[in-house]
């Protein structure tokens, strides 16, 4: 039962570092300190960056800028694969405020779903091989 509450926390503190590495960024774009499970697995590219940006807040939905900020990519190469994200059903625009529209990750597709999934087992194995190295 120990075990398994340190793994929980574990698993929050990683989604926490993700926040705070993402989501309260300035404006200035810089290196991220931690990667995330996610981006040690499959390389650390401005898409999947952006992907994992998503996946860590898949429950809010951003502006174009923030979602580029967040990925930690120039909005200009953003910009350039944004449109395969719509059309492949990734992102779905949610609300329109002022002259900005928002997006979010769309957990109605199959790939997204699995994606989500994959990130999660990526943590939680990380974080149990963590925990039986230091045990």
């Amino acid at each position: 039962m120990y075990i398994l509450n340190v793994a929980i926390f574990e698993i929050i503190i990683n989604f926490t570092q993700r926040f705070i590495n993402y989501g309260c960024g300035s404006s200035i774009m810089k290196q991220k300190e931690n990667k995330s499970f996610f981006l040690m697995q499959f390389g650390d590219t401005p898409k999947l960056r952006v992907l994992d940006f998503l996946i860590g807040n898949h429950f809010f939905d951003f502006p174009m800028t923030e979602i580029a900020r967040g990925g930690n990519v120039s909005y200009n190469s953003f910009k350039g694969f944004f449109e395969d994200f719509i059309k492949s059903g990734i992102l779905v625009k949610t609300r329109k405020i002022g002259k900005s529209d928002y997006y979010k990750l769309n957990l109605n597709n199959p790939f997204v779903m699995n994606l989500v999934r994959l990130d999660w087992s990526l943590t939680k194995r990380n974080v149990l091989d963590d925990l039986k190295i230091s045990a």
